[in-house]
């Protein structure tokens, strides 16, 4: 069992920068495929950013590329989600989720994750 608990998240202006953190229970995150999503009220949820468990491999949404960056650190077994140039519409609720296993070609679905945290709520006002 892996727990997975989000923060970071708060009240940013248009064009702003947040740095969301996920906390993983103890479990070292290079044996984890870790990812982000977000869900904005009365929408799916969505892929935002996956990591390998080396750390090397990276995946992000079209929508994200170029402004979010993910990034582990294998010692605080952390995996974070920097956010920048960000806009109202990213308003939604990040969650961090995680698997066991190597990455495969689903990465940015949500039913390929076992895991998941409760959500860090992110507010981009205009």
């Amino acid at each position: 069992q892996v727990q997975l608990v989000e923060s970071g998240g708060g009240l940013v202006q248009a064009g702003g920068s947040l740095s969301l953190s996920c906390a993983t229970s103890g479990r070292t995150i290079n044996r984890l495929i870790m990812a982000w999503f977000r869900q904005a009220p009365g929408k799916e949820r969505e892929f935002v950013a996956a990591l390998s468990r080396t750390g090397l491999t990276t995946y992000y949404a079209d929508s994200v590329k170029g402004r979010f960056t993910i990034s582990g650190d294998n010692a605080k077994n952390t995996v974070a989600l920097q956010s920048h140039g960000l806009k109202p519409e990213e308003t939604a609720l990040y969650f961090c989720a995680a698997r066991y296993g190597g990455l495969t070609s689903n990465y940015y679905e949500v039913a390929d994750y076992d895991y998941w945290g409760q959500g860090t709520q992110v507010t981009v006002s205009s």
